[in-house]
């Protein structure tokens, strides 16, 4: 059992909360129960577990290499207020998006929790895949990941120049719908289609103007109520919906 954080393995996984080393490494921390079950049931590979000493090992657990470490130990690891008292080191992988019907794509997505959301939505609508362009967030962040709620392992999420993605689609036949206010039309003006790719843009700043540029439809989402814009995880989760 580890009880010291300045020893040498401990050191190496409180760096993996940084892009740099994550990247350096080519591994992430994950963390409680479900999502280290939903990467142990994916074909991600688990390196191994972090046990704290107070809980049990599970018999699956015991395929892996596990290291138990002490409160201070998991506590020094954890991002969580209310730790469960597991994690893991996962390897990270080439993702490839092999379906070309149903995308989403974001152009730098700031916040993990919008960008996390997005990518759980897209799995749930059943999307081919998630391509996140230039100043979006890391998808190993710790917020994105919880965020995700395990559907980082369910869905290819891929990064991509969409300057030059974009184009390419195009010519595989998608059409590709930007959620914007400017130059846009009513989204429920637009009928459910078969293959096409939805951008959304910043929180602040939207989708920038060459983006859109390269887009077949610009669409808005009707606010009949006071408010003046909707989070845009929420309006993704719309435009996702009514498209499919």
């Amino acid at each position: 059992m580890i009880t010291s954080i300045k020893n040498e393995t401990v050191k190496r996984w409180m760096k993996l909360h940084k892009k740099k080393y994550r990247e350096r490494y080519g591994q992430f921390l994950l963390e409680g129960d479900h999502l280290v079950e939903e990467a142990i049931k994916s074909d991600w590979e688990v390196s191994e577990l972090i046990i704290r000493e107070d809980r049990d090992i599970h018999t699956w657990q015991n395929d892996y290499r596990i290291t138990v470490v002490n409160h201070q130990v998991f506590q020094a690891l954890t991002e969580t207020p209310a730790p469960q008292g597991v994690m893991a080191v996962i390897n990270m992988k080439d993702n490839v998006i092999n379906t070309l019907k149903k995308l989403l794509v974001l152009d730098n997505v700031q916040d993990p929790g919008n960008v996390g959301t997005m990518i759980r939505t897209a799995d749930a609508f059943n999307y081919d895949g998630v391509i996140l362009g230039k100043g979006t967030v890391d998808l190993f962040n710790d917020k994105v990941i919880r965020a995700t709620q395990g559907s980082l392992f369910h869905i290819p999420v891929i990064k991509r120049d969409l300057r030059t993605l974009l184009p390419e689609l195009k010519q595989n036949g998608l059409t590709v719908i930007a959620s914007t206010l400017e130059e846009s039309v009513p989204l429920n003006h637009i009928d459910p289609m078969d293959n096409f790719a939805i951008i959304v843009g910043n929180e602040g700043s939207g989708i920038a103007q060459d983006i859109q540029e390269l887009s077949d439809i610009r669409v808005k989402i009707p606010i009949p109520g006071q408010a003046e814009s909707l989070n845009v995880s929420i309006a993704a989760a719309i435009v996702m919906y009514h498209c499919q």
